[in-house]
């Protein structure tokens, strides 16, 4: 029998990314992302839940990811995550054990749109997390849905 360890998940960065570096100069990228659920309550009542996911992307070979969400992200952008989910325990300074869930992350794709749609009314070219260099000119780009014939 098989163990699959996956993660999926979509929702919004609930504050700016913080990249830092390892003692052997890897870029890693720590942020947290807020999802949202639904469930009814005992009197029938729909009620909305909250749930906030701590993450941590890594460069990796030739992939920046840690580098390309640090730039190109930041509090309030909506985010496809695909990693997986590990558990790390530590002791603090104070003696007391620590644990904590995270997910690590394997791929980050940013889905707000590339012209636009931040918070704050700003606008930011936003490449996909696992571009290495900026797509030339002719590229494809992303296809408008509302740009579809059927």
């Amino acid at each position: 029998m098989s163990n699959l360890n996956k993660a999926l998940l979509i929702g919004r960065l609930t504050k700016d990314p913080e990249m830092r570096y390892t003692p052997s100069g890897t870029a890693v990228t720590n942020f947290s992302i807020a999802t949202n659920r639904w469930s009814s309550g005992p009197e029938g009542e729909k009620k909305e839940f909250t749930d906030y996911h701590n993450i941590v992307a890594y460069n990796a070979g030739k992939r920046n990811l840690a580098e390309v969400v640090a730039q190109y992200t930041r509090k309030g952008a909506l985010v496809f995550i695909e990693g997986r989910i590990q558990t790390r325990s530590w002791e603090g300074q104070d003696g007391q054990k620590r644990r904590t869930t995270e997910i690590i992350a394997n791929d980050v794709q940013f889905l707000d749109s590339r012209s636009g749609g931040a918070p704050d009314g700003t606008a930011r070219q936003r490449p996909a997390a696992t571009d290495e260099i900026p797509a030339p000119d002719d590229a494809p780009r992303d296809v408008d849905p509302d740009e579809i014939p059927f």
